[in-house]
Parts: structure tokens; sequence; C-alpha cells
């Protein structure tokens, strides 16, 4: 899943952003790095379960941040529902 993380366009990266997506359902799936404080990360989880959105769990926040292709650590990260337009 991470690989899709990588290749997608269409992403969030931060808790702030990832909270905006969630509140306008354009949440596919959401990452969630597992070294990351909880005070940042249980807030998305909570929402993710309300939005029975798929949580992924990535063992650090290194890690998360590579596949989001940024040079520093990520909490969270989303790929999002891609809109289609005729």
């Amino acid at each position: 899943m991470l690989a899709t993380l990588q290749k997608t366009k269409a992403k969030v990266i931060g808790a702030k952003q990832t909270t905006r997506a969630l509140n306008l359902d354009k949440v596919a799936c959401c990452f969630v790095a597992l070294d990351a404080q909880e005070h940042v990360t249980e807030p998305i989880r909570r929402l993710c379960e309300k939005r029975h959105v798929e949580i992924i769990e990535v063992p650090s926040m290194k890690e998360l941040g590579v596949a989001c292709g940024i040079d520093v650590g990520a909490a969270v990260a989303a790929i999002l529902i891609e809109e289609h337009t005729a």
C-alpha cells in the first residue's frame, strides 16, 4: 500500500490536511505512523472509524515521510478519492 501512496498525486500529508480531507469525505485510505505522538494520531483514528475509512499502520514517521516523497517524517497521510470529470 505504501507503493500506492508513493505513486499517487492525489494525497495529503499531515494531520491538518488529513483531518480536512476526512471531514469532506475525500479520503480513500489513511496511513498512520506507529511512532507518532498519540495526541496527533488518535483524533485521526477516531475520524477514520467514524467515516469508515481504512487505516494502514506504518512502522515509523520516517518511513511514511519517505513514501510521501518528503525529507521529514510524517505522522499521518491519506490517499484521496479521485474525482473524475467528464
